[in-house]
C-alpha cells in the first residue's frame, strides 16, 4: 500500500464556456423588437494552491483525473449563463509544476500561493451582443471555446532549513524526534522511514525546521534505494547534517566510509540552475548513538580525522539526549548566518509585462508540405479561437467569421506568404479548418439569403403614416395636373394646325 507520494502526474480538463443564445425580443404591438440573446459562462478553471496542510500528494495519485465546472448557455431576455465552478486543488508546499516535457511552469514555495494550472473556456456572445449599427439583428451567437485538456507534472520538494542525512537506520528518526516534537516511525531496520518528517526546533531566539528524509544508500544518485526521493528533498536546505551511526553491526562501514558514500552521492546529484551545489552549503557531522561503549570509543577515534577535513563534529546520543543542546545552537547559528545572506541579496528584479501592440503578432503564416503540394497553415490564438467560435451550420456566422479574419490581415499575409487563389489554407494546429482561399471574396456574406445588417424574421414596419400617404397624394395630383397641361397645350396645338 502507498502511503507516501511526491511525483505524480495530473490529468486536467478545464470548464468549457457556454454557447452564446440566439433570441428575438418579443412585446405586445411589437412582435420582432430586436435580438436579446444572452452570453454564455465561462468555464471553470483548475487552480493549484500550495497549503501549509497538506503534506502528501497521495490523494492525487489515486486520482489523477480532475475537472472543473462548464459554462451555462446564454438565454432569451439578456440573461447570460452561469460561469462554470473553478475547481481548487491543495498541493503541499514546496510543490514544483511542471509540464509533460520537464519544463518547470511554476515553483510554489509559498504558502497561498496560486497557480491557474488549465485555464477555463471563454463564453460565447449571444447575438444581442453581436448587434451594431450595420447588422441590427444577427441571427447567430457564438459557440463557447473548450477549456484548457492535457497533463501536468506535480513534482514535491521539501521546504526545510536543515536536511539530515545518513545511511538508512543511522539514527535520523531519533534525532528529530529528540530535537522537536515530531514523531516519526522509529524502527530498527532499514528504510524505516519512507517519506520526509518535518520537525520545529527552538535553539534561544532562533526557529529552524528540520526534514528527516529517507535514508541513503551508495548509487542513490542514480536512482538505486529510494534515490532521487532522498536526494530531492535536500534541494531546498540550507545546512546538511551528516548523521553517522557508530556503533552499526554491518561488516564494511565506520564512520569515514559512510560519510564518503555520502558526500559522493551528494556531489553526483545535479541541482536546478541557480542553486548552490549540495557540497557547497554548511555541513555538520553528528556521530550518534555514543551511549553505547564501543560507539563511544569509535567516534573518539574517528572524530580527529573528521575535524581535520574542516567539519564540525558533535557527539551525540539521541536516547541519552547527550550533546544535542550544542548540536541545535551550531545548527541554529549556521542557519541565521544563511537568512542574514539572503537579507542582502538585492531584490529580485520585477518582470515587466508589456501588451503587444494591436495586430502585432496575433497570428502567423507557416507553408507545410504534403503530397498534394504545399498548403498554408495559420497559427495565431485569435484566428483559432474565432474558428472555435464560429457555427459552421450558419452562413451569417461564417460571414461574420469571414469579416474578421479580412480585418486581422489573413489575405495579406498569405498575399506576402506566396499563397495563389485556390490555394489549401488551414487555420490550427493538426486537421483543423481547411478551406480553398479565394481572395475575390472578401466576406461569405455573399452565400447569405439576406443582406448584411438585416434579418427577414425582423424585417422594419413599412406602413406608410398620415402625413407621408398625405404629401404621396399631393405628389399624384400635381404630376396628373401637369400632365392635364400637357394634353390642353397638345390639343391647342392640334386645332391651330387644323384651321390653317
Amino acid at each position: 500500500m502507498v502511503s507516501f507520494v511526491d511525483q505524480v502526474t495530473l490529468h486536467l480538463r478545464a470548464g468549457k464556456g457556454g454557447n452564446g443564445c440566439v433570441s428575438v425580443r418579443r412585446e405586445k404591438f411589437k412582435p420582432l423588437a430586436g435580438p436579446d440573446g444572452g452570453n454564455g459562462g465561462n468555464g471553470g478553471d483548475v487552480v493549484l494552491v500550495a497549503d501549509p496542510q497538506t503534506t502528501t500528494l497521495l490523494s492525487y495519485h489515486h486520482g489523477p483525473h480532475r475537472t472543473a465546472g462548464n459554462g451555462g448557455f446564454g438565454m432569451g431576455d439578456h440573461r447570460s449563463g452561469a460561469a462554470g465552478e473553478s475547481l481548487e486543488l491543495l498541493v503541499p508546499v514546496g510543490t514544483v509544476v511542471k509540464d509533460p516535457s520537464g519544463e518547470v511552469l511554476v515553483d510554489l514555495v509559498e504558502p497561498g500561493m496560486r497557480f491557474v494550472a488549465a485555464p477555463g473556456g471563454q463564453g460565447g456572445l449571444g447575438n444581442a451582443a453581436l448587434s451594431t449599427q450595420k447588422r441590427k439583428a444577427p441571427g447567430f451567437a457564438l459557440l463557447g471555446t473548450p477549456g484548457w485538456d492535457g497533463d501536468v507534472v506535480l513534482e514535491l520538494k521539501t521546504v526545510a532549513d536543515v536536511a539530515l542525512v545518513g545511511f538508512p537506520s543511522a539514527g535520523k528518526s531519533s534525532l528529530i524526534a529528540a530535537l522537536s516534537a515530531a514523531r516519526p516511525k522509529i524502527a530498527d531496520y532499514p528504510f524505516t522511514t519512507l517519506h520526509p518528517n518535518l520537525g520545529v526546533v527552538q535553539a534561544g531566539e532562533s526557529r529552524y525546521t528540520v526534514a528527516d528524509v529517507p535514508g541513503l544508500i551508495e548509487g542513490a544518485s542514480e536512482g538505486r534505494g529510494l534515490g532521487l526521493e532522498f536526494l530531492r528533498h535536500v534541494e531546498r536546505c540550507s545546512v546538511l547534517v551528516h548523521v553517522l551511526d557508530c556503533a552499526t553491526l554491518d561488516p564494511g562501514r565506520d564512520p569515514i566510509s559512510d560519510l564518503d558514500v555520502i558526500l559522493a552521492e551528494l556531489a553526483a546529484y545535479p541541482v536546478p540552475e541557480g542553486q548552490l551545489p549540495l557540497l557547497d552549503r554548511p555541513q555538520l557531522i553528528a556521530l550518534n548513538k555514543v551511549d553505547v561503549p564501543d560507539a563511544k570509543e569509535l567516534a573518539d577515534f574517528v572524530r580527529g580525522d573528521l575535524e581535520a577535513r574542516g567539519f564540525r563534529v558533535f557527539e551525540i546520543s539521541t536516547i541519552a539526549h547527550t550533546g544535542l543542546r550544542e548540536l541545535s545552537f551550531a545548527i541554529a547559528e549556521l542557519v541565521d548566518e544563511h537568512r542574514a545572506s539572503l537579507a542582502q541579496e538585492p531584490a529580485p528584479q520585477r518582470v515587466v509585462l508589456r501588451p503587444k501592440a494591436k495586430g502585432e503578432g496575433d497570428f502567423y503564416v507557416r507553408i507545410d508540405g504534403g503530397s498534394y503540394g504545399n498548403y498554408y497553415r495559420i497559427i495565431g490564438e485569435k484566428p483559432e479561437r474565432w474558428v472555435m467560435q464560429t457555427d459552421f451550420q450558419n452562413d451569417e456566422a461564417v460571414g461574420y467569421l469571414a469579416e474578421r479574419l479580412d480585418k486581422l490581415g489573413i489575405d495579406n499575409a498569405l498575399f506576402r506568404a506566396g499563397a495563389v487563389p485556390g490555394a489549401t489554407v488551414i487555420i490550427g494546429e493538426g486537421d483543423g479548418i481547411v478551406f480553398d482561399w479565394d481572395p475575390s471574396v472578401s466576406s461569405a456574406a455573399e452565400v447569405m439569403v439576406s443582406p448584411r445588417g438585416s434579418d427577414p424574421r425582423v424585417d422594419p414596419n413599412t406602413r406608410r403614416t398620415t402625413s407621408q400617404r398625405r404629401e404621396q397624394y399631393k405628389k399624384m395630383m400635381d404630376a396628373r395636373s401637369f400632365e392635364r397641361a400637357l394634353e390642353e397645350e397638345r390639343r391647342l396645338a392640334s386645332a391651330e394646325e387644323e384651321t390653317e
